[in-house]
């Protein structure tokens, strides 16, 4: 984990929970983007001004570049069960190269703040106009490398 993780809460819904009271796998993938967006910031030119993120790393990105998920790895050591709390998110950064980083998750019991979720979103800078995957600048690297820590699935 990251020296420097973020810790974010992300609100449960009602309707995440699976008939066994656990939130449902498929609605974790988008908790994951919920603690990402909560922590990272919005990707620049989508939404409308809001609360502003811990790190505001995403908005920063360049007109026209898109941020696009490439790959979503996610193991459960227990089942994160419905809470009308939200959940804590702990975020960090890893695997940075030259095109593409992983955002590193865990979600963790909001009461009892046990690890329920081990989770890692591999991410890459896009450009829709040339199709083409951008390099990271210097600056976008370094922006990241502030968060940086091992990632969740070692390789």
């Amino acid at each position: 984990m990251a020296e420097s993780m973020l810790r974010v809460q992300v609100p449960m819904r009602w309707g995440d929970m699976d008939a066994y009271g656990h939130v449902n796998n498929v609605n974790l993938i988008r908790l994951m983007e919920e603690a990402r967006i909560a922590g990272f910031g919005v990707p620049g030119g989508t939404g409308a001004p809001g609360v502003e993120p811990q790190a505001d790393i995403f908005s920063a990105v360049p007109p026209g570049i898109q941020i696009l998920v490439v790959e979503h790895r996610v193991r459960y050591s227990r089942p994160l069960e419905y809470r009308n709390v939200p959940v804590n998110v702990d975020l960090w950064v890893a695997n940075i190269k030259p095109a593409s980083f992983e955002i590193c998750y865990e979600f963790r019991d909001p009461i009892e703040d046990y690890l329920c979720v081990k989770a890692a979103t591999t991410l890459a800078y896009f450009d829709p106009v040339t199709s083409r995957v951008q390099r990271l600048s210097p600056e976008e690297r370094e922006g990241l490398s502030a968060f940086e820590g091992a990632s969740t699935f070692p390789k």
